[in-house]
């Protein structure tokens, strides 16, 4: 299989030039913010904090920048120049390279639709909770008495006020997937809310959803840094931050360390969604899409240290006071620390005291043990909504800080929204004219569509199906696009003739390493993800993590065998486009070539598969997308080009 024409020769679907009234950025600064309002999201202020806290700290974070320059910088790079040079979608852009590739786009809208499904209803979670932050005290500040019993409520004396609130107030949780319960009528609305707002940012195109970023992109960094400020302040802050930066280099001989870094590096750019090369379509042709990828690429790394120090802080500070909370139950039942007022007892003091008398005390009394709560970490969801809002509860004007909070992560979830559902929506307008002529009506019934299935997630069941969609719908699937991505610009393509467009596009040519990075190690990268990605599902069963309302604890299970089918089917539907796309141009090719009167309308088109390796600069000037036509590229080979 090969290559078509040059890259930076477009023609849309209608075989009409597009690029002359195609939309553009109102300034640098506008499509700057897009791309890293994308590419930063909620997983860099969840994600990324708890893999450093599970896998080594500083040691992860070396390990995390080593993969990024040589994987992840490279391949946003490579996405940043084709959407750039062919001005097209995903779709428009594989199928330029090659008619066989079409299949690539088709695989990164269904997957930019699944994460968009989810990903809002997390925007939902937070505007409910941004909603109850407008009370004092805040609602999961302490637990709720039972009118019957006029007792504390035994699910919430029995886990903790936070626990409580986002387990049964918010979710109103089922105990098993399998367990579906009605409708959550609240989380229903905030839907509703979340995609009407997402609807509206979007209904104009980039022209709107640009003039949103200023804010959605911006304030993230501005709450980031008040909360930072004030965390320092905390007791505890500085365990925190020791605990986050320890190097534990031991963990670099651990293979599934370097998968998860690896894929976090791989979801933290975006990279496969499309989203990169449907902004990147937009930008003016000469735009040095080479600093951008440095610059977006080191923005969003510095975000998540940030994010990070962040997180270690209020864990350093929750760690602190569930230390000294323990001390003090615990302290005055020892005869020397009866002595001194229980508050003046310090942790370390304690503890020595209990290491050498535990044995006369019992098993009732515990080891109030700093470093052991902060090691117990906090993923996602619980991180935000249970962690959180628990140490938000201890500050003063607590309503405040909520509300900063959760609107931080509201517009955190929106920006990355905009940029998943223009993966969707740009690659199919620029494939389909139809659709281009209806941007609107386009717009508003994607978001429709995706509000009517994403009620899958708003009963009382839908956060396991929120997890099993984050967990599996995309990883398997954009790392095979990203893989089939990788092999048509280094083999089938070339890479020195997409350094040479790109030379073109710049003006200068990139330093030559870039040409064996996504040749081979970008490659090997990606597909040793996809190996270790798959046998790790195939070889641990798949779980989730369910509430249990009678012991008002979580615990592991197993998916059961319908959940398990429904898995496979959300990989199966996103991969099977790469395929399908590749056999139907083969067949028609085959037709083609089995019937004569065709011939002299796709003599082109046959063409388009014979490799010429010519310079881009005979083919680009900065006014100028024309396609070659047949009697150019003979005249090029003539010529020896």
């Amino acid at each position: 299989m090969q290559s078509e024409a040059q890259l930076t020769s477009v023609s849309g679907p209608d075989g009409a030039e597009t690029n002359d009234d195609r939309p553009a950025w109102d300034s640098k600064i506008q499509y700057v913010l897009a791309q890293v309002g994308f590419s930063v999201g909620l997983g860099n202020v969840w994600r990324f904090p708890y893999l450093c806290h599970q896998n080594g700290g500083g040691a992860f974070m070396l390990l995390y920048v080593f993969l990024l320059l040589i994987v992840g910088v490279p391949l946003f790079f490579m996405e940043l120049a084709a959407g750039q040079s062919i001005r097209q979608g995903s779709i428009g852009v594989w199928k330029h390279i090659s008619p066989k590739l079409a299949g690539i786009g088709y695989s990164s809208c269904m997957v930019c639709f699944y994460v968009a499904l989810y990903y809002n209803v997390i925007i939902a979670w937070s505007l409910f909770y941004m909603g109850n932050s407008f009370q004092y005290p805040l609602p999961w500040q302490q637990c709720p008495i039972d009118v019957t019993t006029n007792d504390t409520v035994k699910e919430c004396a029995s886990s903790s006020p936070t626990s409580f609130f986002w387990f049964r107030k918010a979710l109103n949780i089922t105990n098993s997937i399998e367990e579906s319960g009605e409708f959550n009528a609240i989380m229903t609305g905030c839907l509703l809310a979340a995609w009407s707002i997402v609807s509206l940012a979007m209904i104009k195109g980039i022209k709107s959803s640009a003039k949103v970023m200023y804010f959605s992109s911006v304030f993230p960094y501005v709450v980031l840094f008040i909360f930072l400020i004030r965390g320092l302040m905390l007791d505890g802050a500085i365990e925190g931050i020791t605990y986050m930066f320890y190097p534990k280099l031991e963990i670099w001989g651990n293979v599934q360390v370097w998968r998860q870094a690896a894929t976090q590096v791989f979801f933290a750019l975006g990279l496969g969604y499309g989203s990169i090369i449907a902004y990147s379509s937009y930008n003016p042709v000469h735009n040095n899409c080479h600093r951008d990828a440095l610059m977006v690429s080191g923005i969003n790394f510095m975000t998540s240290v940030l994010a990070s120090l962040v997180v270690f802080i209020v864990l350093g500070f929750r760690a602190k006071n569930i230390a000294l909370r323990c001390v003090a139950k615990y302290g005055c039942m020892f005869p020397f620390l009866q002595r001194y007022p229980v508050y003046s007892v310090s942790i370390p003091e304690y503890r020595e005291w209990y290491s050498h008398y535990s044995s006369m005390v019992g098993p009732k009394i515990t080891d109030c043990n700093l470093e052991e709560e902060m090691n117990k970490g906090v993923e996602g969801t619980g991180l935000a909504f249970i962690a959180f809002t628990e140490v938000m509860a201890l500050f003063p004007a607590s309503p405040f800080w909520s509300t900063l909070f959760f609107l931080m992560l509201l517009n955190l979830g929106l920006s990355t929204m905009f940029g998943t559902m223009q993966g969707i929506l740009t690659p199919l307008m620029d494939n389909f004219s139809l659709l281009g002529r209806h941007r609107t009506l386009l717009t508003v019934s994607s978001c429709a569509l995706g509000f009517i299935i994403g009620l899958l997630f708003t009963q009382r069941s839908g956060n396991y199906f929120v997890t099993m969609f984050d967990d599996y719908s995309a990883t398997l699937p954009l790392v095979i696009v990203v893989i089939f991505e990788t092999v048509s610009v280094a083999w089938v393509y070339g890479t020195d003739r997409f350094l040479d467009d790109i030379e073109v596009m710049l003006k200068w040519r990139p330093p030559v390493v870039y040409k064996y990075l996504w040749k081979y190690v970008c490659l090997l990268a990606m597909v040793g993800l996809l190996v270790a990605s798959f046998l790790r599902m195939v070889f641990k069963r798949p779980t989730y993590t369910a509430w249990n309302q009678s012991t008002a604890s979580e615990m592991t299970l197993e998916y059961p065998g319908w959940a398990l089918a429904m898995i496979v089917m959300l990989i199966l539907l996103a991969s099977l486009p790469v395929p399908i796309g590749y056999i139907h141009s083969m067949l028609k090719n085959r037709q083609v070539r089995h019937s004569p009167s065709l011939e002299a309308g796709v003599g082109q088109e046959l063409h388009r598969e014979l490799y010429t390796k010519c310079s881009s600069t005979d083919q680009l000037d900065s006014n100028s997308h024309r396609a070659p036509t047949e009697e150019d590229g003979t005249r090029k080979r003539q010529k020896g080009c």
